[in-house]
């Protein structure tokens, strides 16, 4: 089989070693197409191939439209909002994620945004502390709940909110439950956001909920930007002099936050939280192994569009 290994960010060089030693030992051949310039190459570069790995790379309907011999693309990572479900799903493709595999990275990257404005940015200016802060997740699963034991080391107390798990999977995973989200905002001074961009989560998180949270809390984004409504976002941080807001995904109206609200609001350049060499390699790693797996045993565990 052929696979394509298509990332317009590409993977460390040890991760494409990896990837291409384990596919080769399968019997499959690896093709690249790296740091391309427009989607127009990666719609060109699928018409033969059988297999995809992608990281942000969009598998639109063009691209599944253009690649008849495709069975399946998997997204070294846990997001999978930038491939066209219903499109592959159509067509009979599968589509996995690595979930898990970029979890620590993520995680960590959070709590390093939480300290980054609890000290003011690092600016000579009195910050604050973590300790004895409350801390709500919203979404406790592989990143959220990771997040949650790292701030429960920091002296933090954790209560989380997550509709797929009961109260004791919660619980014996180290934070408190908490039964709605508007409960979820007001007893958080840090607010971490894990939920994925859905049709249901799309814009949910705004001013109504924004407004809820305590004096001085401040709210973390690594997951989407697509999950805040910008507009209310902009009028809660107007009103509420004491809110800050921080992201690991550049707001479309961030020069405006920035111009409005200064140190208050900060925004990485670039999506960052799979950004460690180890999470790289990890995510590229497995979805070599789950496409070799795939074409082996026909295991589609990871699969997404079921």
């Amino acid at each position: 089989m052929k696979v394509l290994l298509a990332t317009q960010k590409p993977f460390a060089a040890a991760a494409v070693k990896g990837i291409e030693d384990i596919l080769t030992a399968a019997g499959h051949e690896v093709v690249k197409l790296e740091k391309y310039a427009e989607q127009a190459d990666f719609v060109a570069a699928v018409k033969d191939v059988n297999a995809i790995i992608i990281r942000s790379d969009k598998v639109t309907r063009e691209v599944i439209e253009a690649a008849p011999a495709l069975k399946i693309v998997v997204r070294a990572g846990a997001g999978y909002d930038n491939v066209d479900l219903e499109a592959a799903t159509e067509k009979g493709i599968v589509v996995m994620n690595t979930p898990g595999q970029n979890s620590n990275a993520v995680a960590e990257l959070a709590l390093g945004l939480m300290i980054f404005m609890a000290r003011t940015q690092f600016t000579p200016a009195t910050g604050s502390e973590l300790q004895g802060k409350r801390l709500g997740v919203q979404a406790y699963g592989n990143v959220g709940r990771l997040v949650g034991q790292k701030a429960k080391a920091l002296g933090m107390k954790i209560h989380a909110l997550d509709p797929f798990l009961s109260d004791q999977q919660i619980i014996d995973g180290g934070a408190d439950p908490v039964h709605s989200v508007e409960e979820l905002y007001a007893a958080s001074d840090y607010l971490s956001i894990h939920i994925p961009a859905l049709p249901a989560t799309i814009k949910s998180i705004g001013y109504d909920l924004i407004t809820k949270m305590p004096k001085g809390a401040t709210l973390v984004n690594t997951a989407r930007k697509e999950v805040i409504d910008e507009e209310g976002l902009l009028k809660a941080l107007e009103e509420r002099p004491d809110l800050k807001y921080v992201a690991d995904v550049m707001p479309d109206n961030y020069a405006l936050l920035q111009e409005k609200f200064g140190a208050r609001v900060f925004a990485t350049p670039k999506k960052m939280g799979a950004q460690t060499g180890e999470a790289n390699v990890n995510a590229g790693l497995a979805a070599a192994r789950q496409i070799a797996d795939f074409f082996a045993t026909g295991n589609r565990k990871f699969q997404v569009n079921k």
